[in-house]
């Protein structure tokens, strides 16, 4: 379907590699494949992994470099289609309504006008149907949401159109880029993993998330930006009940860079490790493995 591929999707998965690399976010070559594929085909792209792998922001990267607009549904228990889609605004529905003559409320005609789309206020969902492809849809978390939520969103990853009873159905003049994540704290039903491309993204290896480092932190030192991926790595050995991500490696490195440390030592390690540990029983195991984590390959 590359009728409704963007004029400005790249042509090659090394293009869109490269693209994605002069916004600050590496991609090896099967999430970037998985991304080609995605806006070649018009299809959501479902993306799993640990907490802090980079998931929320290589929808953030992929409207930067295409220059979209960001539209962001953070799912969380409980969220139902109002929140997601649109509410009515009731408080110029009222003026509208004090306007209307005593003949004009009798008006079939004039009151179906008080239902019209300009009294909607939209949410990320609408607002992303009406935006089409000027916009990537990032539905953030998808797993923190319940069963009934993840079947209504169904029909808007099916279709791409929106049914509102007073105003009708509105339909996507083009495909937005979309964007799932979930960290699996459920299982996703199967009608919704078959409406979407997947890709799994797991931790870095220690030589890809140094690169990371360097990448988005250009005036980290290498030999620093290596010692703290280290270190990340052999925290991540540990039983611990929140492994730190890559989110937490760069959370270190800026940390060490914001007290003026261009080392990590026990005494710098032990300051900031609020910064890539944030479950109280992870910090005491980390503390007590402190020597062994910062200790030189």
């Amino acid at each position: 379907m590359t009728s409704e591929a963007s004029a400005d999707r790249p042509s090659t998965v090394g293009e869109l590699t490269d693209l994605l690399r002069r916004g600050g976010y590496l991609a090896d070559r099967g999430l970037a494949t998985a991304m080609y594929v995605a806006l070649t085909l018009g299809r959501p792209l479902l993306v799993e992994g640990e907490v802090g792998v980079g998931k929320t922001e290589l929808a953030k990267v992929l409207a930067a470099v295409f220059d979209r607009r960001l539209v962001r549904l953070q799912c969380y228990e409980g969220i139902d289609t109002n929140q997601a889609l649109y509410e009515w605004d009731y408080a110029r529905q009222m003026l509208q309504i004090r306007a209307l003559s005593e003949h004009q409320i009798n008006d079939e005609h004039a009151v179906d006008k008080l239902f019209s789309a300009k009294f909607l206020l939209e949410r990320p969902l609408l607002e992303a149907v009406r935006a089409g492809d000027r916009c990537v849809l990032l539905i953030d978390e998808i797993d923190r949401a319940d069963d009934e939520f993840e079947a209504f969103l169904l029909e808007v990853l099916s279709d791409f159109q929106i049914t509102i009873p007073e105003v009708g159905t509105i339909t996507a003049d083009s495909r937005p880029l979309v964007i799932l994540t979930s960290n699996r704290t459920r299982e996703l039903h199967d009608a919704l993993k078959r409406r979407c491309l997947y890709h799994w993204i797991g931790y870095p290896t220690a030589e890809r998330e140094v690169e990371i480092v360097m990448v988005r932190a250009p005036g980290v030192p290498e030999t620093l930006a290596r010692k703290v991926v280290a270190a990340v790595h052999r925290l991540r050995d540990l039983d611990l009940t929140k492994p730190p991500g890559v989110a937490e490696t760069l959370d270190w490195v800026a940390a060490l860079d914001a007290i003026g440390s261009a080392q990590l030592d026990l005494v710098s390690a032990d300051d900031t490790l609020g910064s890539v540990i944030k479950d109280r029983d992870d910090l005491e195991l980390a503390r007590e493995n402190l020597s062994s984590i910062v200790a030189d390959a």
